[in-house]
């Protein structure tokens, strides 16, 4: 049998009062995700632990079975994997928005009025030398860029530019360790932050933003910096081999950092506009060539941090008419989740746990009859942990090694 596990990201979220105390989940007409759930077995996961709030690196690497304590160096490594790019032993990695600071430096905007493409302000960003460091920068999806620090003496032991908090100003990086290859690497970021300002600050694509009433985006926020480690592949761990159809950066990042290959779907963008369907066309297709697809849709938690509930129970509708794309799959264990829940009253991530569904044959079905946090909390499932869930997967796909004689 075959594995698909869709990701469904941010999915969770708590009592909403316009929806009467129901969820945005618990409120979206989701036939498919019922039936699903109806004719298979559900539970609660914590990604990574009981009120832990995982950050979506993290929470992919564990629920696809590589514990972040041991495999996570940071999130820039997954951004720059994620948009082709190549880092090679000894660079140092960091994700990037482009972001609007006043006068000041107080944030006004952490991703510039969420602008829609950075590869003007990439461009210009891209081979800037300084203290024989070398940066490449290429552009994300949406606000976001990939930014590789290449040359010699470099460490990722530094801390973001980032406040993560508008209102705030800008952070001077610092190194997070006293040690002369921190505190080099901290002197030559400040130095490119100070270098890029001057850049983006005077791009001509501001000048048409502000015309038609955009915030410009006049700075570069930096975090997550990380090393290149070394890892077993996800087939090689499993013996699995794996597939990843994804539109944002991250995710395709975290498959290219497990050895998955990437497969491409048209129209696939990592943001509420992105074609879902499109995506469980190409899984159903794509598992009579894969062991294990790994589907991840993004624009769940994109509405949560939005706190747009209402847009967020849309979304979640429009994932369910897109899973209808699944029917008359066969010898396919199908499971359904998220990476963390992302509240629309809160605007970010939280530590609740998630839903998760897994259908296919010969699984034990439970009494639940819908998909929902509260409904699946009395799932057959139970409440399990992230790093359970791929080897459950792979029993019930009926590929698990026996352990001991």
């Amino acid at each position: 049998m075959k594995i698909l596990l869709t990701i469904l990201d941010g999915l969770g979220d708590r009592p909403v009062k316009e929806f009467g105390g129901l969820t945005p989940l618990e409120k979206a007409k989701t036939p498919n995700l019922n039936k699903l759930a109806k004719n298979g077995i559900t539970g609660l996961m914590d990604t990574i632990g009981r009120g832990i709030r995982p950050g979506s690196d993290t929470a992919h690497l564990s629920i696809l079975g590589f514990p972040p304590e041991k495999y996570y160096t940071g999130r820039g490594l997954f951004e720059v994997l994620g948009i082709g790019m190549n880092p090679r032993k000894g660079d140092v990695c960091f994700r990037a928005n482009l972001a609007t600071v006043d006068k000041s430096g107080k944030i006004i905007d952490r991703r510039a009025g969420r602008i829609g493409d950075t590869s003007p302000y990439a461009k210009k960003l891209n081979g800037i030398t300084i203290n024989g460091i070398k940066f490449l920068v290429q552009p994300g999806t949406a606000h976001r860029m990939g930014i590789i620090a290449r040359g010699k003496g470099l460490c990722g032991d530094v801390a973001d530019n980032d406040p993560h908090i508008v209102g705030k100003k800008v952070l001077a990086v610092k190194p997070a360790k006293n040690t002369r290859q921190a505190k080099f690497t901290a002197k030559v970021m400040n130095k490119f932050l100070a270098k890029a300002k001057e850049i983006v600050s005077k791009n001509p694509e501001n000048v048409r933003r502000k015309k038609s009433g955009k915030l410009p985006a006049n700075y570069v926020l930096m975090r997550g910096a990380a090393f290149v480690p070394k890892l077993e592949s996800f087939e090689k761990k499993f013996g699995l081999r794996a597939g990843c159809i994804a539109g944002g950066g991250l995710y395709k990042g975290v498959a290219r950092f497990l050895g998955m290959d990437l497969i491409n779907v048209r129209g696939a963008t990592g943001t509420p506009a992105t074609n879902v369907r499109a995506k469980f066309k190409e899984a159903k297709k794509a598992l009579k060539k894969y062991d294990f697809i790994f589907l991840h849709v993004k624009g769940t938690d994109t509405l949560g941090e939005d706190g747009n509930c209402r847009g967020k129970m849309k979304f979640i509708e429009k994932d369910d008419l897109a899973i209808g794309e699944l029917k008359g799959i066969k010898n396919t264990v199908i499971a359904v989740t998220g990476d963390h829940s992302t509240p629309c009253s809160l605007k970010a991530h939280s530590g609740d746990p998630l839903p998760v569904l897994i259908n296919g044959p010969g699984i034990r079905v439970d009494a639940v009859k819908e998909f929902g946090e509260r409904a699946c909390a009395s799932g057959g499932l139970q409440r399990i942990n992230g790093g359970d869930l791929v080897p459950e997967l792979i029993n019930l796909a009926g590929k698990a090694v026996l352990y001991g004689d």
